[in-house]
């Protein structure tokens, strides 16, 4: 079931103005029974107002009639034509100016850490670019003779949640063989 938009503007409501049970208030409201509790004594969200149900569309007085006379009866929102907020995809990430020197630095660990990241998985995980992933590999970028290797997620461009997670998708890609970082030459 769906909370209502308001769910504890919704409870000081209900607490207010019905006489439901607690339980039941709380179950609508997806709360527990000792926040409702609490609001009824006044201990808590005494600074909340309340939100009307019935004006907001979310229940019936007729509902709210059916469970006050019934205390174990659970209430029913009413179903609407306004559509639930969808979560919106990730998109491009912005990386503030102060941050945009260390891409290529995190990108160059990235490669030599994790080579088995696709390089779409590096641009959705760091914000940057293939044509830049290409040049820090290929060392073709502007400013390859600086660029150190270091970890992404102490430069702040990434979470260590979205490393691990971007990780073990490229493992399950692979079958479970990881490829064998490629050793560098030692120059002479």
């Amino acid at each position: 079931m769906a909370l209502p938009l308001m769910p504890k503007a919704t409870a000081v409501w209900l607490v207010d103005n019905t006489a439901l049970t607690f339980r039941q208030i709380a179950e609508f409201c997806g709360m527990h029974e000792l926040e409702i509790q609490a609001i009824a004594d006044g201990n808590v969200q005494s600074s909340i107002v309340g939100q009307d149900p019935i004006v907001a569309g979310q229940l019936s007085r007729e509902e709210i009639a059916r469970c006050e006379t019934d205390p174990n009866a659970k209430l029913k929102a009413r179903i609407t034509d306004i559509p639930t907020p969808q979560s919106r995809a990730k998109g491009a990430r912005y990386t503030p100016v102060s941050k945009r020197q260390d891409r290529p630095d995190a990108i160059s660990w990235l490669l030599k850490h994790h080579p088995e990241l696709s390089d779409a998985q590096i641009v959705a995980l760091i914000g940057t670019t293939k044509s830049t992933i290409a040049a820090v590999r290929d060392k073709t970028h502007w400013n390859a003779a600086n660029i150190k290797a270091r970890n992404p997620v102490t430069l702040g461009l990434c979470s260590e949640a979205d490393l691990e997670k971007a990780v073990v998708i490229a493992h399950g890609r692979s079958g479970g063989i990881v490829p064998a970082a490629p050793v560098e030459e030692p120059e002479e």
